[in-house]
């Protein structure tokens, strides 16, 4: 069949077109174009390379992500009879990376018993243990070789990094494969679904923003994919122009031309903010999942990554603790978007939403130490020399022990809101009248091993991120704490054959004047007249009267005795360096940090071993090895009696003294000493066999915060100390044990003579020297307590000559009793006021030479003006 073909139309097309392509405006356009393609191929070039330079010199210059420097706490001890659990180790072991990190170190679960074995990466040497426990107390531990062990060492937890830079920012840096593959799927989900597959730009999405912004006149929506954003955060402001949205685009090219998909998505994992906690800015999602969840990024479940991917758009206005609604509401959003995209299926997001948030507990100082943190960066610096630590990627290995910076924590949080209201209960305004403004007080808690001085908690102030100003190194006056040293003097006077007063050894039961007195100093020049606590004087009484009820007249009397320059010189060899031998010394006019008064009060619950306190043990480098070594720092400042017998009277102070109500009052009942402070601050030191804990509290103006040591200081001790002792490396506390030569008597309250059936009730226990207590029972009040000799010659009464400071005397007092072990002493604190004076005279060798009079003379020094107590 004939086909016929129709060429008009072809041909009248063809034609047109050939015409619009001779024409005149036509040919000036398509020129144009072409112009202006090139002209913007040539700009897009040069801005291309351009950029590509910015990248090249960024990648050049180093990671990415500088590896910085990280803090390690002090390793954790296991003992025999320590009350742990071997699956309690092995979760300790599994925080510091073992198994996950095979470097690092290895362990084996098998029912009651853990093996573990230390990598190449450990703080410790390769040596591994077997720790067999049974009903949750260890057992024994036996070394690889077979050896039996006393006790054993855990690897230390990692506390926190140091800030990567001025702005405070913190990271933990984790790989692609550390990240769970549900974390990778809820960001993808809820920030860019076609991640894994588009370019690096999404222009569809970015054309449907730009259409959106224009209608609503608001630059609100993003727009931007994951690799945009990472670009943004690593090379640009986050601010919303063209012109930058443009850079974003060629930058945006560069990483997607140079990196995989996986490896941007790691830098997006450790560069996105997602908050702040405190004065720290919070990048990344390691730093994240420790600051929300207390974990490592790779144990978080959907639900809590879910969480995190929401934090991704405006972290501060869904900052699960501020607003944790906000936060669950967009959780719950990331869940039904990965559902959407076969991430899970409906029943895994119904169970995730049905899950509490389940967050860490929120307070900054208890999880990272960064009172702790800063001062060991600052010790770094001033010891090594580099004011760049950070970036060095050492690992500092510490003294801290993170469980008990959380208890610490915790008191001064509990301690500091009644102390708040005791404050507003001195403010309160009569109606009618303006509220004046209340100024709330700082404080500051030291806890430390008595036995190594190191640090074990550190909190220098109410609020870390309200204040950084560390308190525990700020030097305040010391009050009522450093009465003990006078005390202590007075011991190692009488030690070294030293006559005070009227001619006798200085004991617990040496009769002090309570009454106004007026001191004179400087050759007679000066004079001093300290008052009492609320003017509030007892007469005569015993010294271990006057310390446990903290009497100011009584205490600077017995310092003239000893010589206030001795008082002074003690107190500087255990670490109060401010001290002068003036008559305030003795109530603790001079001043020193709360860490330094730890490291004090170590002389008397260390054996007479002053130790100063430290807080770096260890600096090493990458590959681990060591940079800097640090040794703790001892000095034999007391005789051991000394320190014990000044000890015993601390543990009247606590039990019957100003303490009593606030420390035994409130259920703390281990074996402890103690002593309270008042001066314009209030303070707290004492200590149990295993831990000694400094407590300060005051205002930073120094203005008088009118609350007494007992009440503000005190109860902030007590609680942290009854957490302690639940924790399993300070339960174990045991009463404190005599030193040879010294004797533990059992005194009568009503005659200081020792107990007998006819006066069992109304009695405490105090240490002698050796040879120093109480010969006649209370029953014998009324009969000579001199010896035969001491008869002829007219000399002894109840005191004895003081032993040889080198050897232990070989005379045992008579007649006396061991407290009940695992008891503090008992008894009320004896009525001095109501014991007969003792006559004043001289004995044989006195009345012949003329001697007996106190030949200390008053120190050559400035009087500071003292606190009422």
């Amino acid at each position: 069949m004939p086909v016929k073909l129709k060429y008009g139309s072809n041909v009248r097309g063809s034609a047109g077109f050939y015409r619009l392509l001779h024409s005149r405006p036509f040919r000036i356009a398509l020129v144009a174009f072409l112009g202006v393609l090139v002209v913007g191929c040539i700009v897009f070039g040069y801005f291309y390379y351009h950029y590509q330079h910015v990248v090249d010199d960024r990648l050049a210059s180093g990671p990415i992500f500088a590896s910085v420097s990280q803090i390690y706490a002090g390793p954790r001890e296991v003992r025999n009879g320590q009350k742990l659990s071997a699956s309690a180790i092995a979760a300790d072991l599994a925080r510091t990376g073992y198994n996950t990190n095979p470097k690092m170190g290895t362990y084996q679960l098998n029912g009651d018993n853990i093996f573990i074995k230390p990598g190449s990466d450990s703080y410790h040497n390769t040596d591994g243990a077997t720790i067999n426990t049974s009903d949750g107390v260890v057992q024994s531990i036996t070394a690889e070789n077979g050896v039996a062990l006393s006790a054993y060492e855990l690897e230390p937890q990692l506390i926190t990094a140091l800030s990567e830079d001025k702005n405070r920012t913190k990271r933990r840096l984790v790989t692609y494969n550390e990240i769970p593959q549900q974390m990778v799927q809820a960001v993808v989900a809820i920030e860019d679904r076609d991640f894994f597959q588009h370019g690096g730009v999404n222009y569809p999405r970015i054309a449907k923003c730009a259409f959106a912004d224009l209608i609503s006149h608001h630059k609100t929506c993003g727009g931007s994919t994951l690799t945009q954003q990472l670009a943004k955060n690593l090379f640009l402001s986050p601010e919303k122009r063209i012109k930058r949205k443009l850079i974003e685009i060629l930058i945006t090219f560069q990483l997607e031309h140079r990196f995989t998909k996986k490896q941007i998505f790691e830098m997006y994992a450790n560069e996105m903010n997602l908050g702040h906690r405190g004065s720290y800015e919070i990048n990344g999602f390691g730093e994240a999942a420790q600051v929300f969840f207390g974990k490592d990024l790779s144990q978080l479940d959907l639900a809590q990554c879910a969480t995190l991917a929401g934090l991704l758009q405006n972290p501060s206005f869904r900052n699960p603790y501020r607003h944790p609604d906000r936060a669950m509401e967009r959780r719950n959003v990331v869940l039904d978007t990965m559902v959407e995209t076969s991430a899970i299926t409906e029943s895994q997001a119904q169970r995730a939403k049905a899950e509490p948030l389940r967050l860490a507990p929120p307070n900054i100082d208890a999880s990272e130490a960064p009172y702790f943190v800063d001062l060991v960066h600052d010790q770094l610096v001033q010891r090594i020399g580099d004011q760049d630590l950070s970036h060095q990627n050492l690992r500092i290995y510490t003294s801290l022990d993170p469980d008990l910076e959380e208890a610490a924590s915790a008191a001064v949080e509990i301690g500091m809101k009644n102390v708040d209201e005791l404050v507003r209960q001195q403010h309160k305004t009569p109606k009618g009248e303006e509220p004046t403004p209340i100024t709330y007080p700082q404080v500051a808690l030291v806890a430390i091993n008595p036995h190594t001085g190191q640090i074990l908690a550190l909190v220098g102030g109410r609020n870390y991120g309200v204040s950084q100003l560390n308190h525990a190194v700020s030097k305040r006056p010391t009050g009522s704490i450093f009465k003990p040293f006078v005390y202590a003097a007075a011991y190692n006077s009488s030690l070294n054959g030293m006559s005070l007063g009227d001619g006798g050894v200085f004991t617990a039961l040496t009769k002090l004047q309570d009454e106004p007195t007026t001191f004179t100093y400087d050759n007679g020049r000066q004079t001093y007249s300290p008052n009492n606590f609320k003017s509030d004087f007892r007469g005569e009484v015993t010294a271990a009267y006057a310390l446990a009820h903290s009497l100011n007249n009584a205490t600077i009397q017995l310092g003239q005795m000893v010589g206030f320059d001795n008082v002074a010189a003690l107190g500087r060899a255990a670490g109060v360096t401010s001290a002068r031998g003036t008559p305030s010394v003795s109530i603790g006019a001079y001043d020193a940090t709360p860490i330094d008064m730890a490291g004090a009060y170590t002389t008397f619950a260390n054996n007479g071993v002053h130790l100063t306190p430290w807080m770096l043990a260890s600096v090493r480098n990458p590959n681990g090895d060591i940079v800097s070594d640090f040794s703790p720092e001892g000095k034999q400042v007391l005789d051991p009696r000394v320190a014990y017998l000044t000890q015993s009277l601390l543990e009247g102070a606590l039990n019957f003294g100003t303490a009593s109500g606030a420390v035994r009052g409130h259920g703390f009942t281990a074996p402890a000493a103690g002593k309270t402070g008042t001066s314009h601050d209030a303070w707290f030191a004492g200590y149990t066999s295993n831990l000694l804990c400094i407590v300060w509290v005051g205002n930073d103006d120094y203005t008088d915060i009118k609350m007494e040591g007992a009440h503000a200081a005190a109860p902030i001790w007590t609680e942290f100390m009854k957490r302690a002792i639940q924790l399993p490396q300070y339960s174990d506390v045991k009463p404190f044990s005599p030193p040879e030569g010294v004797t533990i008597a059992h005194i009568d309250k009503d005659s200081s003579l020792l107990v007998d059936a006819s006066c069992p009730n109304n009695s405490f226990y105090v240490a002698f020297l050796d040879g120093t207590a109480p010969v006649n029972t209370c029953s014998q009040m009324g009969e000579s307590q001199q010896n035969f000799f001491q008869k002829i010659f007219g000399i002894g009464g109840n005191k004895s000559p003081a032993p040889d400071a080198a050897t232990p005397p070989n005379t045992a007092a008579p007649i006396v009793r061991q407290p009940p072990p695992n008891t503090p002493p008992d008894g009320i604190a004896p009525d001095t006021t109501q014991q007969p004076a003792q006559p004043k005279k001289k004995n044989f060798l006195q009345k012949i030479f003329g001697g007996g009079k106190d030949k200390q003379q008053p120190a050559q020094q400035p009087q500071p003006q003292p606190p009422p107590q």
